[in-house]
């Protein structure tokens, strides 16, 4: 009876700990990493949770063209530490992710061709935040984007194509944007894209997202080692970087009055820093770019 017994308790503990070691671990305090298996085509992810952690929001960190997500996520330490926040950032890498299927498009295009909306590079983010809302055991984690450079402009697009349920995009000095005109082709206009896309309801949704441009009042040089894009279209949205995100805020926000439409962006600028992605995590207007002005 014994024997039965120590079998019985035996059998049970084991599948306790097989159920232990099957649910997801918490993301530990201080500097991890982790693979998002992303159905079939696994990111890694730098993250960082504060040792005083408890139970703030989520901020997805997404890198620019130099696909250095480690570093954005280092840069990113200060954000955590002063908002309490849990700080993730994955890398697409070029061989996988070109410029085309990253920033440009988001895979939303490939070579001019609609792609289907499963296979948009977009879902890996919503994958992303599943994965760290399991892990937490957080099921209503809430969430931002922010993403510097090509990382802005990732984000811009993300807002315009699956807002989602995320809290805020803040797009950091990207160097283009989707501007509202049907005579330019995608990326740089919304001509050739499918017409459930950028019909009217699709782009009142975009107006009305919570996305804010965060842009340094430096950004004004045309350099090529930062991938400053010099092309024809881009050219059209404003020969620098700043007057781009001025121009398209303002050509935006103008629709959005002409056609009664909510407008819910923000524009907020840091004064004298230029294309540096350090500099703009670390800057005091981040907390307003991400969480809105503070009352007075």
């Amino acid at each position: 009876m014994h024997a039965r017994l120590h079998l019985v308790l035996g059998l049970s503990l084991l599948a306790v700990s097989a159920s232990l070691c099957s649910a997801e671990a918490p993301l530990p305090p201080g500097l991890s990493d982790f693979t998002l298996p992303n159905e079939g085509e696994p990111l890694r992810v730098f993250a960082y949770k504060p040792p005083t952690y408890t139970d703030g929001p989520l901020v997805v960190v997404v890198h620019g063209s130099d696909r250095n997500a480690s570093e954005h996520r280092d840069w990113a330490i200060n954000l955590a530490e002063r908002f309490g926040v849990l700080v993730v950032a994955p890398e697409f890498d070029k061989e996988r992710f070109n410029d085309e299927r990253y920033k440009r498009t988001l895979g939303v295009l490939l070579a001019g061709v609609p792609q289907p909306r499963d296979k948009w590079t977009t879902n890996a983010i919503v994958r992303l935040v599943a994965a760290v809302r399991a892990k937490e055991s957080r099921p209503g984690l809430p969430y931002y984007m922010i993403g510097h450079s090509g990382g802005g402009q990732f984000v811009v697009r993300m807002a315009f194509f699956m807002p989602h349920e995320a809290k805020g995009f803040v797009a950091c000095n990207p160097g283009s944007y989707p501007f509202p005109w049907r005579d330019v082709n995608y990326p740089y206009g919304i001509g050739g894209l499918p017409a459930e896309l950028v019909n009217d309801t699709a782009l009142k949704r975009f107006h009305a997202a919570p996305l804010t441009l965060y842009l340094g009042t430096g950004d004004v040089w045309q350099h090529a080692s930062d991938y400053f894009d010099l092309s024809p279209d881009a050219m059209k949205q404003g020969p620098v970087r700043l007057a781009r995100g001025q121009n398209f805020f303002e050509t935006s926000q103008k629709i959005a009055a002409e056609r009664g439409w909510v407008f819910n962006w923000r524009i907020v600028e840091t004064p004298r820093i230029g294309h540096d992605g350090m500099r703009m995590l670390a800057a005091r207007e981040v907390e307003e770019a991400l969480f809105g002005a503070k009352p007075r």
